[in-house]
């Protein structure tokens, strides 16, 4: 405490004491640790003249920040109403057509096998249409045996294609079919080397209609550079998954407009075919400005 006293001063105190680890024994028995008391805070106004400038500039602002909040509400100014009649609506496009051959790519996770499964049992088997399905997934684990089991259990025949090439030979033996429906495998940032083969296939291939498939739960940002990731695909419209795990229903509208892609389905829910709807418009307004929580019908 003397020590500690001389080269701090009479306020030092002791903070800590403790034996010694084996390490530092050398340098005594004892660890201690000494401290101060922070100084007492200095009054502004006793430091600082009271008819400084700074002081008086800062003391109004003050007093007119509290002439605002206790203003009595007749007396605030309130901007005016916005002008009657429709409102606005959302800046985005819709189109749910489907063309005979249909590709969806997306992140990993998204539910693109789900939403391919709903397609082909509305569009599809509803319609009694000749259904194909064909998946390019040999990457996941048992990615194509969940696709085959899906399209057994709805009657479809399912094929693998490992590569462009194989699925270019089983396009050409599809030809007769009424709809082809492919899924293909989720690759993320780091795997996007990996897609660029299947990806030149799709692109270099008008015939194929590829749907980008994102998850409304997603972030605005990982959205919008998954979306920008996967433009090698050349996706010619978006489908939102997952849109009950979400309120945010302006930034899916929002991600579309940037893209210049129409919004063809919204998807929630696990249920086959019905937790998959066509986007439309009205729906998308209602989503955007009205807010209301998305409910699925019934299979068309």
């Amino acid at each position: 405490m003397e020590l500690a006293r001389k080269e701090l001063g009479e306020e030092a105190l002791l903070v800590n004491a403790r034996p010694a680890t084996p390490e530092t024994r050398y340098l005594g028995a004892y660890e201690v640790v000494f401290g101060l008391l922070p100084p007492e805070p200095v009054s502004i106004a006793a430091s600082t003249p009271i008819g400084d400038d700074a002081i008086r500039s800062e003391l109004a602002e003050l007093r007119r920040q509290l002439d605002r909040l206790t203003m009595a509400p007749g007396d605030r100014q309130v901007p005016p109403p916005l002008p009657a009649g429709k409102p606005a609506e959302v800046v985005c496009r819709v189109d749910a057509k489907l063309t005979r051959t249909v590709a969806l790519v997306g992140p990993p996770g998204v539910g693109k096998t789900s939403t391919l499964i709903k397609l082909a049992a509305r569009y599809g088997l509803a319609r009694r249409k000749a259904t194909q399905l064909l998946t390019t997934d040999v990457f996941r684990i048992a990615a194509a045996d969940q696709l085959r089991t899906l399209a057994a259990i709805l009657g479809l025949s399912c094929e693998v294609a490992e590569t462009p090439l194989i699925l270019d030979q089983v396009l050409e033996e599809c030809r007769q079919k009424d709809l082809t429906l492919i899924d293909t495998p989720g690759f993320s940032f780091r795997e996007m080397g990996d897609a660029a083969e299947l990806a030149g296939y799709l692109a270099r291939h008008a015939e194929i209609e590829t749907h980008l498939v994102l998850s409304a739960s997603m972030k605005d940002s990982d959205m919008s550079r998954f979306a920008d990731s996967y433009a090698i695909f050349r996706p010619s419209k978006v489908i939102f998954t997952r849109v009950d795990e979400t309120s945010r229903y302006a930034a899916l509208v929002k991600e579309a407009a940037r893209l210049d892609l129409p919004v063809s389905f919204l998807c929630t829910g696990q249920r086959i075919p019905d937790d998959i709807e066509e986007a439309t418009t009205s729906r998308l307004n209602s989503l955007v400005l009205e807010d209301r929580p998305l409910r699925m019908g019934a299979a068309a």
